[in-house]
């Protein structure tokens, strides 16, 4: 999708096909172990922002379940940025579509993993298409809204509690 940025301290962005705006949203999750205590985290650049933690989870359940909490939390259209290919590459390469058709089933024939998390959030999905987009960053580093959720996700396991607001945390 070709965007220019708009307010890009609020995480806008404008398609310029349609002139619809676009919010980012910028997710990640962390494990002490894996399983162990975990946390998850999503923030809109210059917007609003939540965590929040289970004590025994896994990396990717705690992935999945930052990307479902902000689609589920934010409206309009939203482009979630992730460095999860497990998250990204079910969308992209439309890995949900054939768990559907298998009845849940991975490509080994094994009941998908998360299928608790991964359920809701596929319906958000399909509910109305052309509201999600999913984007994969290069984790740690790369991006610096990819290093506050990725702390945000951190101290969240770390503490056992979420928060919450607007603005830089």
């Amino acid at each position: 999708m070709d965007q220019t940025p708009v307010a890009p301290e609020q995480g806008r962005l404008i398609d310029e096909t349609g002139g619809v705006p676009v919010t980012l949203v910028y997710t990640d999750g962390a494990c002490s172990g894996n399983p162990g205590p975990g946390g998850w985290a999503w923030a809109v650049p210059g917007g609003a922002f939540r965590s929040g933690s289970e004590v025994r989870t896994t990396n990717q359940r705690m992935e999945i379940h930052a990307v479902l909490d902000a689609v589920s939390t934010l409206r309009g259209r939203l482009e979630v940025v992730s460095d999860s290919t497990y998250v990204v590459n079910c969308f992209r390469d439309n890995w949900w579509r054939g768990w559907l058709a298998r009845d849940w089933r991975n490509s080994q024939k094994k009941p998908v993993a998360n299928r608790d998390l991964w359920e809701p959030l596929i319906d958000e999905y399909r509910s109305d298409p052309g509201r999600l987009s999913f984007r994969w960053v290069k984790g740690h580093g790369a991006d610096p809204y990819n290093d506050l959720v990725d702390r945000l996700a951190v101290e969240a396991a770390a503490r056992q509690s979420g928060r919450e607001g607007v603005g830089p945390p």
